[in-house]
């Protein structure tokens, strides 16, 4: 089992940034591909950022490309997701999600592929 706890989100203006983090324990937090997805409120949860156990390899959604900056810290077991540049429309809970990556440079975007989930963390952007 691998528990994940989010923290970081808000209330921020549009503008403005937040940095997100996703602590992790339980397992070898360092065999884990990691992702960050969203979802809005009447929408269906969508794929937001993920990263490759040796941090190599980032892959972003389009509508968070050049905003959003994933990274991990393998010795303090966390996942970040730094957020710029915020948009109302990136307003959404977060949440962190992990998948036992048998390759270093493994990244994952589908939401059905990941083993463990955190419980979320809510963002809001106002106008």
């Amino acid at each position: 089992q691998v528990q994940l706890v989010e923290s970081g989100g808000g209330l921020v203006q549009a503008g403005g940034s937040l940095r997100l983090s996703c602590a992790a324990s339980g397992r070898t937090f360092s065999l884990y591909a990691m992702g960050w997805f969203r979802q809005a409120p009447g929408q269906e949860r969508e794929f937001v950022a993920c990263i490759s156990r040796n941090t190599e390899i980032k892959y972003y959604a389009d509508s968070v490309k050049g905003r959003f900056t994933i990274s991990r810290d393998n010795a303090r077991n966390t996942v970040y997701l730094q957020m710029d540049s915020l948009k109302p429309e990136d307003t959404a809970v977060y949440y962190c999600a992990a998948d036992f990556a048998a390759w270093p440079k493994t990244v994952v975007t589908q939401d059905h592929e990941y083993d463990y989930w955190g419980q979320g963390t809510q963002v809001t952007v106002s106008s």
